[in-house]
């Protein structure tokens, strides 16, 4: 295949860059490609006529998204209008990547895919855009708390503030599955091979809080994770300005049910991502 990744330059694009590596891959960061400018996408992908896109590009900044929704609707939503509607003149599949952010995180049990979304800040509402965008034929992969080598992640966080104090805390009222770069890119690919259409929720197995996340990185590291206070959301000082689901555990059923694997438990791929930080 030719593939082309849209947001190639972050934590999820640079893995899925190698996760296709045996394929012809054509990787677009945003300086080589603005996903917010129609004409440019159009010519980029009709001339490139991939075979299949992985639209990993995104406004991410989830407190920034809120003071300037423009933006965040601009990029995520219209910027995947504008992919989709080049992907349809090429002829590609389309896979796009979105967020456990389309939920409001009221529910009391994981959400699976056939939940309906509920955003509570502007950029689960732009990503939730972006997915009504896409046409019956297109992959959707929601996945959380993405964590890899590249990037800027809770891992990498967790890490630094561990080496700075000796006290750390996080929230013990948000829960999720940790998901790795590395792992959601190998079942991206999986799906865009088999050019399967649908919604899927991919992340690592585990469910946790930040809090208990942060204990297991410790451990992970050889440090001490009594280290880690748990504290309330509404504690954070300074709080955060745009609200975060206290519910984003994500089952991910259409892969379950379809008898796909589903990927390891986080502490697997967390061992390995700390002992790669570690090695530098």
């Amino acid at each position: 295949m030719r593939v082309l990744i849209t947001g190639a330059g972050g934590q999820v694009g640079r893995e899925l860059a190698l996760a296709f590596a045996d394929h012809e891959v054509v990787a677009t960061d945003r300086a080589r490609l603005d996903v917010s400018d129609r004409d440019a996408v159009l010519q980029a992908i009709v001339t490139v006529a991939p075979d299949a896109i992985v639209h990993a590009a995104a406004w991410t900044a989830v407190d920034a998204c809120e003071a300037d929704p423009d933006r965040a609707f601009r990029v995520n939503a219209l910027g995947t209008r504008f992919v989709a509607e080049a992907a349809h003149r090429a002829g590609a599949h389309l896979c796009y990547l979105s967020t456990d952010y389309v939920f409001d995180g009221t529910k009391a049990d994981p959400y699976v895919e056939w939940d309906a979304p509920n955003p509570a800040s502007v950029y689960g509402r732009s990503k939730l855009g972006g997915e009504q965008e896409l046409g019956a034929g297109a992959t959707i992969v929601r996945t959380s708390w993405v964590c890899g080598f590249h990037g800027h992640n809770m891992v990498k966080t967790i890490l630094r503030v561990a080496a700075e104090r000796d006290e750390l805390s996080f929230v013990d009222d948000q829960r999720g599955h940790p998901s790795f770069a590395t792992d959601v890119a190998g079942m991206v690919r999986r799906l865009v091979a088999d050019r399967r259409p649908g919604l899927f929720h991919v992340t690592n197995q585990g469910a946790v809080s930040w809090y208990e996340f942060a204990r297991s990185v410790l451990e992970a590291a050889g440090l001490d994770p009594n280290r880690v206070r748990p504290i309330r959301t509404a504690d954070l000082d300074p709080p955060r300005p745009a609200p975060r689901p206290a519910n984003s555990v994500l089952d991910n059923a259409a892969l379950r049910l379809s008898g796909l694997p589903l990927l390891p438990d986080y502490r697997e791929p967390l061992a390995a991502l700390v002992a790669a930080l570690a090695s530098g």
